[in-house]
């Protein structure tokens, strides 16, 4: 059979790939490579870019064009037939990567490459990839004895496999999940979330309205029903997925998962050398040692804990003395903060709806990188799609194409929750010329419901910025190296910076007079609810700052003392949530079991990059703040020195070349609005 994932595409062909197609054609190019990596290792002669690293990052490149779609559909447009060709080939992938990691021939040959004197002539993007590729061949335990490798390369393999599997039961657990309800029961929400529990009823052939446990789901209900034992309902149904107990109880419960997860990734550490887990995942990030991620956590709880203590008392009156709730509980929090925050500030996050419709707030964000970097967003209607809800774009400059992405935006079923960007193609010179990147970016909107757009909420207008962010890190990219373009070889606790600086534009009013624009008259936000929107973007930041300090503590901690007598996930987290937490949690809450940053991403022991970066992107930020926000000159130079360089450089070196100097984390306190 001809087979549409061996072939070659400028984009890839989503409507002719079929499931049985994905695991022959990953054996097939897995057996053809390891061919042409033993044929190039028996050559003579001395090593040289061309005759080694070109070829093998041209393999590498065949191998990710046919892996990126699937990986992609896996998580955008779920099957069990899908599912099912994707977890057979995981173990493949392991294995091969494994055998090219641990391959000493190929570790020699690259440091002949690095020890010869032709060395210092490659480009210093070449330079660097040689030297990540000896840093990575270490950390695949190529200098191990036989048995650590074979070890290392099971524990691999495993390690892949039980990642899917969790990432699997927490769409599982989060699909399982429904409940048929009345227009009454939902009092309190808004037209918007209303007509779209209607619109999921519809589509199940069931009258009045449905919940489900996606998060324009669940957000609407736990912040505006004023039906308590509902907004319990869903919380516990929410925060209890995937795992021993809750409505679907053990069903897909992710407890034996964890567990394994965290012994196999500590036997890895210490078959590396390294103490545990946490320090052997340093090894590729900005921090240099355990100690500073921990001093730097708690710094930054030091310093924002009283204003967080300060938020939730003031919750609590409010509710009590106003409202006669004498006990908050979680299934409270957002609902009564959405009511203090509408008498403090007189705005509702309902009442911004209207002035962001999708397509407006869309071609403001192309207007403000057209602004700070010269580039023009412009849409293509002729594509090879998956789903009629996707588009796909074009980055031009001058008339020159420089990248396209595909953007995903609404909520589904049988689509991971989150928001994400993901490589389509990274920028490389081939010998047939220069490939363009192409990115995926994928978000979890509400859906529009019929002649209605979508309206986005501020939280949905940040996060459509922040992949955005980090669509541009990998798509303005200037390298011509696989191994350091765009995100790749980028340090995996400076990736975020991009992504958290976008964001700032969207609380900048020069921006927003044509990022908003009302959905019906496209006036832009009026001054007054613009004042209010800015008065209020820092309503309970001390609690956020907490809330994520928490997450990124128990991360960091749970792979430093993974295995230590008496330690446990639920013990440690509630360790934690002692020293950190502000807001009580309930003994039913299980978030640690759909935590998929950590146990099925590539955040494990590296969740602190968020605030890390946040630090940097805050401190960019600042030089806009100086020298005007729209700046060319200093928009100039961000994209030269953060996006273009992608991991050419060490990310401390570009941030320095940059800013002047090493990062500050007063410019974050202060846009927090906590108390510096």
């Amino acid at each position: 059979m001809t087979n549409p994932l061996l072939e070659k595409n400028l984009l890839p062909p989503f409507s002719a790939i079929r499931a049985e197609h994905v695991e022959p054609a990953i054996r097939t190019l897995i057996e053809r490579h390891k061919a042409e990596l033993d044929g190039l290792l028996a050559q003579p002669g001395p090593r040289s870019w061309d005759s080694l690293v070109a070829p093998i990052e041209a393999m590498d490149d065949e191998l990710a064009q046919a892996w990126s779609p699937v990986g992609h559909l896996n998580g955008v447009l779920n099957s069990e037939a899908l599912r099912s060709a994707y977890n057979a080939c995981l173990p493949l992938l392991s294995e091969y990567h494994t055998w090219v990691g641990q391959n000493a021939a190929l570790y020699a040959a690259y440091r002949e490459l690095a020890e010869s004197p032709g060395f210092a002539d490659l480009s210093q993007p070449q330079q660097q990839s040689v030297r990540y590729a000896l840093r990575d061949f270490e950390l695949a335990g190529v200098a191990l004895p036989e048995a650590g490798k074979k070890r290392f390369g099971e524990i691999q393999q495993r390690l892949s496999e039980l990642s899917s599997r969790f990432s699997d039961n927490v769409l599982d657990a989060t699909n399982a999940w429904s409940k048929h309800v009345t227009a009454e029961q939902l009092q309190g929400l808004p037209a918007s979330a209303l007509d779209s529990a209607a619109q999921a009823a519809r589509q199940r052939d069931l009258d009045g309205c449905l919940l489900t446990l996606d998060f324009p789901s669940v957000y609407p209900v736990l912040t505006y029903c004023d039906d308590r034992e509902l907004r319990r309902e869903v919380y516990l149904a929410n925060v209890t997925r995937a795992s021993e107990i809750g409505p679907h109880g053990g069903e897909f419960d992710n407890s034996t998962l964890m567990t394994e997860i965290l012994d196999l990734r500590q036997e890895l550490a210490r078959l590396l050398g390294f103490a545990h887990y946490a320090e052997c995942s340093l090894a590729t990030k900005m921090a240099d040692s355990p100690e500073r991620v921990i001093a730097f956590l708690t710094e930054l709880a030091e310093r924002s804990r009283p204003q967080a203590q300060a938020e939730w008392r003031d919750l609590c009156a409010f509710a009590e003395n106003e409202h006669g709730l004498a006990q908050l509980r979680p299934w409270d929090v957002a609902y009564y903060s959405e009511k203090l925050r509408q008498r403090t500030f007189s705005i509702a996050q309902e009442e911004l709806r209207p002035y962001l419709p999708v397509d407006r707030v869309l071609s403001g964000l192309f207007e403000v990188v057209q602004r700070l970097y010269g580039v023009t967003v412009s849409e293509l209607s002729e594509f090879d799609s998956y789903h009629p809800d996707v588009r796909l774009f074009e980055i031009s400059q001058d008339g020159k194409t420089l990248a396209r992405f595909y953007l995903d935006l609404y909520a589904r079923s049988h689509k991971r929750g989150g928001a994400w960007m993901d490589d389509c193609r990274v920028r490389r010179l081939t010998p047939e010329g220069l490939q363009l990147p192409a990115a995926y970016l994928v978000c979890n909107f509400t859906a529009p419901v019929g002649d209605q757009p979508s309206l986005l909420t501020e939280n949905e207008l940040v996060t459509l910025f922040h992949e955005f962010g980090h669509g541009l890190h990998h798509m303005l990219t200037a390298q011509h190296v696989a191994a350091v373009s765009g995100i790749n070889g980028v340090a995996w606790d400076a990736v975020e910076l991009p992504s958290q600086f976008l964001e700032n534009w969207c609380y900048q009013p020069e921006a927003l007079a044509f990022i908003s624009g009302h959905v019906d008259s496209g006036e832009p936000l009026p001054q007054t609810l613009l004042d209010k929107m800015l008065a209020a973007r820092n309503f309970q930041s001390g609690m956020q700052m907490m809330r994520q300090l928490e997450f990124a503590l128990f991360d960091f901690q749970l792979h430093q003392q993974w295995g230590k007598p008496g330690v446990t996930v639920q013990g440690l987290l509630d360790d934690v949530r002692a020293r950190v937490a502000v807001v009580p949690a309930v003994p039913e809450n299980r978030f640690q079991h759909a935590f998929s940053h950590i146990f099925a991403g590539g955040y494990a022991a590296g969740y602190y990059s968020y605030k890390w970066a946040e630090v940097l992107s805050a401190d960019a930020f600042a030089r806009f703040e100086e020298e005007g926000i729209f700046n060319p000159h200093t928009g100039s130079d961000f994209r030269r020195h953060i996006l273009e360089a992608g991991g050419s450089q060490d990310a401390m070196a570009l941030f320095v070349a940059f800013r002047g100097r090493e990062p500050e984390v007063e410019p974050l306190l202060r846009h927090s609005g906590i108390a510096a």
